[in-house]
């Protein structure tokens, strides 16, 4: 029997991530886009990625009675004390979009020196069931932020985050070493942890 696990986004590239990382467990996903949507509205109003992950997850097992997955992530660079963070996908105002976002925060680290670009992507997940909280897992990924956009795969700010070990660009590099080592990566690979002890235990 498959278990039928809610993702809470609406994001779809962020929705086959998510699925392509958890392929090998025997559930069958589902997302914001397959429940009504005049009856879901979450406020991502936390000031942490575990806040908005726990709320997501903990409001879409309430209304679907089913386990959800609640996930939150952002890009955190040093030099603008942890920014975008929380706001990374609406960092450009309420006109945002991902190349909007990628130049705001070129043009804020205009003149800044490689050394100084050091930023992290951050993710964090949560589940639910209609009981409350499951468990909650964190993932990081380290790089710095490059001078200009470059490749085509992935979204949000990968075209700008580089990799020390390949001197490229998650979105140069694409989903196959992504996948392998990305914050969503870590953070789900714990989740699977999660997963597999509360499967059992049903």
């Amino acid at each position: 029997m498959k278990y039928e696990l809610v993702v809470a986004t609406k994001n779809k590239k962020k929705l086959e991530e998510i699925k392509e990382i958890l392929k090998d467990l025997s559930l069958k996903i589902a997302s914001l886009a397959d429940y009504p949507k005049e009856r879901l509205r979450i406020i991502e109003n936390g000031k942490t990625f575990r806040e908005n992950a726990i709320k997501k997850a903990i409001k879409i097992a309430q209304f679907t009675k089913k386990l959800a997955l609640g996930e939150d992530s952002g890009l955190c660079v040093d030099v603008l004390r942890g920014k975008p963070g929380v706001y990374s996908s609406r960092f450009a105002g309420k006109d945002k979009s991902d190349l909007k976002n990628n130049l705001k925060l070129l043009k804020l680290l205009k003149g800044v020196p490689v050394n100084k670009r050091k930023a992290h992507y951050c993710c964090v997940v949560a589940l639910a069931d209609q009981n409350g909280l499951v468990g909650v897992a964190e993932g990081k990924c380290r790089g710095f932020i490059g001078f200009s956009l470059k490749g085509h795969f992935g979204f949000g700010y990968d075209p700008l985050f580089v990799i020390p070990k390949y001197q490229k660009t998650f979105a140069e590099l694409g989903p196959a070493i992504k996948h392998r080592m990305s914050h969503r990566f870590c953070a789900l690979q714990k989740t699977k942890l999660i997963l597999a002890t509360y499967l059992k235990s049903r």
